[in-house]
Parts: structure tokens; sequence; C-alpha cells
């Protein structure tokens, strides 16, 4: 599975638990962090915990190996390491304010289709 099939696997789980406004992010070049984002939000910390959920027995399902969960516990941004795609689920409130998508405005948007 190549790397933007993991995005949108990503994006896919979290659009099953209802998730808002997926986005694939290529920041190929642009930094040393990883290849892809992939941001989502929900609107409560539980519908964060569940797209989180979602995504990470999503990917494991599909051999992709997960490295990390950061902010599971707290519900207001929870980031899944997948290596070089990384997955960003946000607390609405979160989203508006930390604005990766104005942050990272050099890359480009993958379909998610």
């Amino acid at each position: 599975m190549d790397l933007v099939e993991v995005a949108k696997l990503a994006v896919q789980a979290a659009e099953e638990k209802k998730a808002v406004r997926p986005v694939i992010l290529d920041i190929q070049g642009l930094s040393v962090i990883a290849d892809y984002f992939v941001i989502a939000s929900g609107h409560s910390e539980k519908q964060v915990q569940s797209i989180a959920t979602g995504v990470k027995d999503s990917l494991e399902e599909a051999g992709v190996h997960v490295r990390g969960v950061e902010g599971y516990d707290q519900g207001r941004w929870v980031l899944i390491d997948a290596g070089d795609v990384v997955i960003h689920i946000f607390h609405r409130d979160e989203r508006d304010f930390y604005d990766l998508e104005r942050l990272w405005g050099d890359a480009k948007t993958v379909g998610v289709q």
C-alpha cells in the first residue's frame, strides 16, 4: 500500500465515524516530519476519540504500522503516527484555532475520493 492509499484509508475510516472536513495535505518537500498529513475533526471529545479509534483500527487491519497515538485521553487533538502519514483528528474548536491548513498553505491537497 503506497502512502496516498494509507492517507485515503485514514480518511475513509474517519468518514465512517462522521468526521468533519477531512483533507489530505501533501507536504513532501515542505517538511521532514512526514509526506502526508490527514486532517479531520469531530464535534465532541467522544467523537474525536471514536474517529481516532476507527482510523487506528482500520490502518492496523490493513497492515499499516501505527507507531503511536498521542492526545487520545483528552480528545481535543489526537495525533496518529503512521510513519510518513500523520493523522490529526481535532475537536472542531482546536482545528479552527490551530488551522493547520493555513499553516501548511503551500501544501497541495490530495483528492480523497
